[in-house]
């Protein structure tokens, strides 16, 4: 393996679960070994202090796990298994409690991920997963991380600054899968009421190519995309809403020219459902185009957070987290599942070019 073959990993809040969840990941690799191990050529892009907490509370006994704090990316390719490589991004000046929003917990957060954008901006790591931040306790932190609702508009703004363009110039889109169903979103962290007016012709076809453009490198050919109406029933022909016949069928159409298999608009009660890969059976759509954040979401998290795994397409680098959040009800209790980081630290592999 070569120095790109590295992944990082940021803790994400310390008073949540995300600490717990990566060492978590390490321990099962330690305690089950695999062919190829999840966490093999992982590393934390966070705090030593940060991570020996959580090895604590997953492993008490200090049987299984302990870290090492590296110097640069390439000293975590070929460690054994149970050991947690840490490379110091950033610090905390205090202990904090779990389960609390605190602004010196966003602004670690906040630079720890902005460390790793960067990296893997500059191809000094080749992709970086980040576990759960808090939103509330990342505005907290003040300038300039209260100027982003979350993740995606911090790589965005990364993105944007490393390549000198504008952010409206880096458009990106959040896909959330699992192992059953994908969905890419016209738009993300806005109102409901701002997100209707967010369904237009050109973020519909942005969001179309984007989606095309991403799926087709994870599969190896062109996705077919049934793309979910705004309004119940497609607008039934106008009778219920325009939007379809107006903006959607047209942007659609502009797509297909370009070689794009953008299907629809269905009804977005029943294509969901279309869209699911069912044991035994193949899917009618690889991909389904929501118009909005909880159009998209619902109908994945509804099947279950466990394999869940979000992806931010359209930026120059590649970037997956888990699908759910800080959890800071269960948080130093020893209760959190993996499952969805390992989830996507795999597909994060998978998805390195």
């Amino acid at each position: 393996m070569s120095t790109l073959s590295a992944i990082a990993i940021t803790p994400g809040d310390p008073c949540g679960i995300g600490p717990e969840i990566i060492a978590r990941a390490f321990l099962n690799d330690a305690l089950s070994p695999q062919a190829m191990p999840a966490t093999k050529a992982c590393f934390v892009a966070g705090s030593s202090r940060v991570m020996q907490k959580a090895v604590n509370l997953v492993d008490p006994q200090a049987q299984q796990l302990k870290l090492k704090v590296i110097q640069k990316p390439a000293q975590a390719m070929n460690l054994p298994l149970g050991v947690i490589p840490v490379l110091q991004v950033a610090t905390l000046d205090s202990e904090l409690p779990y389960g609390e929003i605190h602004a010196e917990a966003g602004r670690f957060a906040g630079q720890c991920v902005v460390w790793a954008a960067q990296a893997a901006l500059r191809k000094d790591i080749a992709a970086m997963v980040t576990a759960p931040l808090h939103k509330a306790a990342l505005s907290a932190a003040g300038t300039p991380f209260n100027q982003f609702p979350g993740h995606t508009e911090l790589l965005q703004c990364e993105a944007a600054n490393f390549s000198g363009v504008r952010m409206a110039d880096m458009p990106v889109r959040m896909m959330l899968a699992n192992d059953e169903l994908r969905t890419v979103l016209v738009s993300i962290h806005v109102s409901l009421r701002l997100a209707l007016d967010a369904v237009t012709y050109d973020n519909v076809l942005e969001s179309l190519r984007i989606a095309h453009q991403s799926l087709s490198l994870l599969l190896g050919r062109a996705p077919k995309i049934g793309v979910a109406g705004l309004n119940p029933h497609a607008g039934e022909g106008g009778l219920f809403g325009l939007e379809e016949i107006e903006i959607i069928e047209p942007a659609m159409a502009q797509a297909r020219s370009e070689g794009i298999l953008a299907l629809g608009p269905y009804a977005p009660d029943t294509v969901f459902m279309r869209a699911r890969q069912k044991q035994g059976a193949d899917s009618e759509f690889d991909v389904v185009l929501a118009m909005y954040h909880d159009q998209g979401l619902i109908p994945v998290k509804y099947m279950g957070l466990e394999q869940g795994v979000n992806v931010t397409l359209g930026l120059p680098l590649v970037r997956t987290s888990p699908d759910h959040g800080t959890a800071f009800d269960i948080a130093g209790q020893g209760l959190a599942d993996p499952s969805s980081m390992i989830a996507a630290i795999r597909m994060a592999r998978r998805l390195i070019p």
